[in-house]
């Protein structure tokens, strides 16, 4: 198998991040199968990838002609048999629970043709975790995306027994999609630049949920010294509360830290309360209009 034998590439997640993939695909020629378990989540992915499609448009990145065109080639189903028998490579983004992923990979691994390449998009698993229930160790890796509407990177990360010509596959696939690929050496939890800012969050988080600041004052300090358009917490915010909660609430339950609990603890009442991010309108911000996002907010002092 080489890159001209992909043809068609199966999302599994219709979530932020497997909207993002898909959509990529779509973009770069590729008939996209995007599968999920509800209607009700896809018919909300089908309204997040219009304004997916608006953000390239309003920032040249594509055309109004050549965003429908890519929109078109992504076909939506709840049907695992339809999503999965034609797949040439397939990309997952269910939660971050091994036993899911392992699960969901066993279904597919049932479906796809035998020459498919699995991938998981995973942010804090390795893929060694659940390689074996995937039925294609040799023809599974990590291939973990960033946010595609600010970012081109993905990092490529192998287990022990992903075969060499399954890596050079995934790379040129990477390249053919308009992804610069960080290959990792080895499996590191958080690959590269995740691991430097869960470091972040982890930070972020115990400075907020130890009431030693706030979050708008967390984030005014990273963005005033660093210089950059947004904080730890609206970037959490981008990411999505929910995941950011699971990643957090599964490593604190795996190392028993009682700090990393209490972050969790923290993180959870906006989950609850259904304060996701970005894409429910209410996170740690408000949005489509972000406090981070205005005039002054570095520099704004309230004087009692």
């Amino acid at each position: 198998m080489n890159l001209e034998d992909i043809n068609t590439v199966l999302i599994i997640g219709s979530g932020t991040m497997g909207q993002q993939i898909g959509f990529q695909c779509a973009v770069s020629g590729f008939n996209v199968m995007m599968y999920d378990i509800a209607n009700d989540m896809l018919d909300a992915a089908d309204k997040r990838l219009d304004k997916l499609a608006k953000a390239y448009i309003d920032a040249g990145r594509l055309t109004e002609e050549t965003a429908a065109a890519a929109k078109a080639k992504i076909h939506m189903t709840t049907d695992a048999q339809a999503a999965g028998e034609h797949a040439d490579f397939v990309s997952e983004s269910v939660p971050e629970d091994p036993t899911l992923k392992g699960r969901v990979f066993a279904q597919f691994n049932e479906i796809c043709p035998d020459h498919a390449i699995f991938t998981t998009n995973t942010s804090s698993l390795v893929p060694s975790m659940f390689a074996e229930a995937t039925g294609r160790p040799e023809r599974f890796a990590a291939f973990h995306f960033h946010d595609t509407r600010v970012t081109n990177i993905v990092d490529i990360m192998p287990h022990p027994q992903t075969s060499p010509e399954v890596i050079e596959i995934i790379e040129a696939f990477a390249v053919r999609i308009g992804q610069i690929p960080i290959m990792l050496k080895k499996e590191n939890f958080g690959y590269v630049f995740n691991a430097l800012i869960m470091e972040l969050f982890k930070s972020a988080q115990t400075l907020a949920a130890n009431g030693v600041a706030s979050v708008k004052d967390v984030d005014r300090a990273w963005m005033g010294v660093m210089h950059t358009p947004v904080g730890p917490f609206g970037i959490m915010d981008s990411i999505g509360l929910d995941t950011v909660w699971k990643v957090t609430d599964y490593w604190a339950n795996i190392v028993k830290d009682p700090q990393q609990i209490a972050n969790a603890t923290f993180l959870k009442t906006y989950v609850d309360n259904g304060a996701l991010g970005e894409k429910t309108g209410k996170g740690f911000y408000t949005y489509p209009s972000p406090a981070y996002a205005k005039p002054g907010f570095i520099a704004s002092i309230v004087i009692k």
